[in-house]
């Protein structure tokens, strides 16, 4: 049986809002290198409080930027 995925759709969200990942790094306080494992599907956790932050600078929910497969 495969693992489930959960998909980080940060890629997305940042084009459909015209926003760079170095903006973003700067109105959620967390580094270039950390926002960039996220986007990859690398990072192993997120904070509630990141994911708070990332949901604010970018308008939308919880669901909106992680997805399951």
């Amino acid at each position: 049986m495969a693992e489930p995925v959960i998909r980080v759709r940060l890629d997305e969200l940042l084009k459909e809002r015209g926003m760079t990942l170095t903006e973003l790094s700067r109105r959620v306080e967390i580094t270039v290198v950390n926002l960039s494992i996220l986007k990859n599907g690398h990072a192993r956790a997120v904070r509630f409080s990141t994911l708070g932050r990332l949901c604010q600078a970018l308008g939308c929910q919880p669901g909106d930027l992680l997805s399951y497969e």
